[in-house]
């Protein structure tokens, strides 16, 4: 009964506002949201899919691989938010409905003509391109099919596509769309590509698991082997899962994963709520080190000792999801894989384990959950009970340089993740002069590249930034200016719509920039490097000044006086 009341309770505020009766599937309304384009829905990416530092918190939907495409309210409400950013969402509206959920357009290129004269008044008065604006449920109300913008390339998309999210409002949770009856055409069943084994007594970190590659038999997917051999008593499973839908030749991924032993349930993990307070996790959920390492996503059916995702699974066993087998006898596992439209999958094989421990030693062993202090006369750090996920046997080593003002400091491995940020402190091992201690840079090496940060500096003699990541780290100084570059090939401008330039720093990033024609401020705008203003009414035709000016985190600036004409 008390069930029944809060169903009551809930569906009133939509009665009251004369919005059609909800049908509903796991309590989310079926056909009250319609396609935000005028295109059949063809995914280039869905919900809950492994990215790095995060999950996919809605689904990509394709734009016939070009952009400017209408994009429409998905239904009745009010625009509530616009952000534009430079990487992220990029160009964003956020629209709010009387139904308790909240909508999201991203990657957008301009809004409707009403819309973007508002965004760029806001954004000349604040002489900033950048902008979160909130508005009132009667600044711009919309009706379900209206125009809101049209589709883009902004922010951090790497093609054109529209990014598109529904959303709780009442917690900002991003939920899964493709649980909420939008006319999604998909009868593909999910496809198994690789199942892990992992050796729970000891860290996940601190192994290579069992990897077997995966082939259809009939109805089922068998590794090459129906038996598989394990040392420990305790062993987990992972798997690697592509999913497709009808019309497209993207890799998406499942909705739900059940395994089992012998036939009797041992976890299940449903991937349809995920907040963006929490969903760094993913490096949790997934195998992180295995990603690094091979490059492929293999997500965990066990959940680690640091995972805070604990809503994601059901039915867990008291081990977490993981197989204790103790008396040598071969096993069933099956995992049944569905995807949002309950297309299934079903992998299968027999585990047996040999009873063996190989239990983690080492000299220094950093605990999930626990505080972790480093320190060391030169270097120290400070990781709390959360940034961990699983432990570790720390490794620290130094490596002298000449041409930097410190040691590199080979802080653990880059294939162990850490959770959020934490305050690295370094000390130089050579004097630095007093007018270069404002240009020190910590900068860090993946075994890629270098990126480097701007420290603080404090009376004792150390240098500290906040980083997110294990890796080589060291001590330089920056005193470069970003570097300017004109993108046209003639100042002539007259039949252009834009003028744009490249700007890049060498050592950390563009912290600040600003470009003025003829004195005032124009709102140029960023996408990765190239920043780019497209003429209107505060460039008349004829000849003009530009002034850009750029700074690094360092405060290092440089300017360049441009000529053109319109």
């Amino acid at each position: 009964m008390k069930k029944l009341i809060t169903v009551l309770i809930m569906l009133l505020p939509v009665c009251t506002m004369g919005q059609e009766k909800e049908v509903s599937v796991n309590n989310y309304p079926q056909d009250y949201f319609r396609n935000p384009q005028n295109i059949p829905i063809l995914l280039a990416g869905n919900f809950g899919e492994c990215r790095m530092g995060h999950f996919h918190s809605g689904i990509d939907i394709k734009t016939n691989g070009g952009e400017n495409l209408p994009v429409y309210a998905a239904a009745d409400g009010y625009i509530a938010r616009i952000k534009l950013e430079k990487g992220g969402f990029g160009h964003a509206i956020y629209i709010m409905h009387p139904n308790g959920y909240t909508t999201l357009y991203a990657h957008l290129n301009d809004f409707i003509p009403e819309l973007q004269k508002y965004v760029r008044k806001i954004q000349y008065q604040k002489e900033g391109w950048e902008t979160d604006i909130p508005f009132t449920p009667t600044q711009f109300p919309v009706k379900k099919g209206q125009q809101i913008a049209w589709s883009g390339n902004t922010g951090a998309s790497t093609a054109p596509h529209l990014h598109f999210e529904i959303r709780s409002t009442k917690t900002e949770h991003p939920l899964n769309p493709e649980l909420f009856g939008l006319p999604i055409v998909d009868k593909l069943p999910p496809v198994p590509k690789e199942v892990a084994i992992y050796d729970l007594t000891r860290s996940i970190y601190e192994q290579v698991p069992q990897v077997h590659a995966v082939h259809k038999k009939g109805n089922v997917y068998v590794p090459a082997h129906d038996t598989i051999l394990v040392d420990p008593t305790v062993s987990g499973i992972g798997i690697n899962v592509d999913d497709y839908m009808n019309g497209s030749d993207n890799t998406l991924t499942f909705h739900t994963a059940t395994w089992y032993l012998d036939d009797s349930v041992q976890g299940e993990v449903v991937l349809d709520n995920i907040g963006y307070d929490e969903t760094r996790y993913m490096h949790a959920y997934a195998d992180y080190k295995t990603k690094k390492d091979n490059g492929s996503w293999i997500q965990c059916l066990f959940r680690l000792p640091g995972n805070n995702l604990g809503h994601l699974y059901k039915n867990l066993n008291k081990v977490k999801g993981a197989f204790v087998i103790t008396d040598n006898i071969a096993h069933e596992v099956k995992v049944e894989i569905k995807d949002a439209f309950n297309n299934s999958s079903t992998i299968k094989f027999h585990l047996i384990s040999a009873g063996r421990s190989n239990p983690l030693y080492c000299n220094n062993l950093y605990k999930a959950n626990k505080v972790n202090n480093f320190e060391n006369p030169n270097v120290t750090f400070y990781l709390d009970d959360t940034n961990l996920y699983d432990d570790i046997c720390f490794q620290f080593d130094k490596v002298a340089d000449a041409n930097s003002y410190s040691d590199r400091y080979k802080i653990h491995r880059t294939n162990v993740p850490i959770h959020h940020y934490f305050e690295l402190n370094i000390k130089p091992n050579k004097p630095i002069p007093f007018d270069l201690r404002s240009k020190i840079v910590l900068v860090c090496n993946d075994g890629k590249s270098d990126d480097g940060k701007a420290t603080k500096y404090d009376d004792k003699g150390w240098y500290t930034a906040s980083v997110r990541s294990f890796g080589e780290y060291r001590l330089l100084a920056d005193t470069t200016a970003p570097v300017i570059k004109p993108l046209q090939k003639t100042n002539n401008l007259s039949k252009a719509s834009m003028i744009a330039f490249n700007i890049t720093d060498a050592t950390t990033s563009v912290k600040k920039f600003r470009g003025t024609i003829d004195g005032k401020w124009v709102c140029f705008e960023q996408h990765n490097d190239k920043f780019f203003y497209k003429f209107d009414e505060h460039c008349p035709k004829g000849k003009h000044e530009l002034v850009l000016t750029a700074t690094d985190e360092n405060n290092n600036t440089q300017s360049l006086h441009y000529t053109f004409t319109r």
